[in-house]
């Protein structure tokens, strides 16, 4: 799919189709594009946890309380290793969360190449994710998504003009 299309063709999902299952193989093209993404430094602080189990996925209902994220046949959790990412000397600001967040972009907009369906979420309680999932304490856990295939097609939703976000030479 061209890239334009598949940046238009992204959107939230929240309904999955259940008959369906996503192949390992795609999912780790889906991972592959995750893990060629850029970060600073090339540090590469990102790991993503893959979760199909039936059982963990109950249990992380604890963690997220949507019962329409665990409809898909996998989540996915996206964590940081703050022990390795780089920090910018003049103020000490971590750039993990940003490289991560581009990880995760990849890995979304991949999903929806493979007319996959994801949900970006940050709102979970992170010490029951942490607990469930076994997360050592140096890595920080910082978005999940369920990925599976969309059960209707995602509506576009409203987009602010360039006009209001670009800002020529100064604010």
């Amino acid at each position: 799919m061209e890239f334009k299309s598949v940046v238009k063709k992204r959107g939230s999902v929240r309904k999955y189709d259940l008959s369906k299952t996503v192949s390992v193989e795609v999912v780790n093209r889906v991972l592959e594009a995750a893990r060629l993404a850029p970060s600073a430094c090339n540090l590469q602080p990102w790991h993503f946890i893959v979760i199909r189990d039936a059982k963990k996925k109950e249990a992380m209902k604890e963690v997220y309380a949507r019962e329409w994220f665990y409809t898909a046949p996998v989540v996915i959790v996206g964590c940081v290793d703050t022990s390795v990412s780089w920090k910018r000397p003049a103020d000490k600001f971590d750039a993990a969360l940003v490289d991560l967040a581009i990880a995760f972009e990849h890995l979304v907009l991949a999903a929806a190449d493979e007319s996959l369906g994801t949900c970006w979420v940050c709102n979970f309680n992170n010490e029951t994710a942490r607990h469930i999932l076994k997360v050592p304490e140096n890595i920080q856990i910082a978005a999940m998504t369920p990925l599976g295939y969309p059960a209707e097609e995602t509506q576009a939703r409203p987009r602010k003009t360039l006009k209001e976000i670009i800002h020529e030479d100064t604010w």
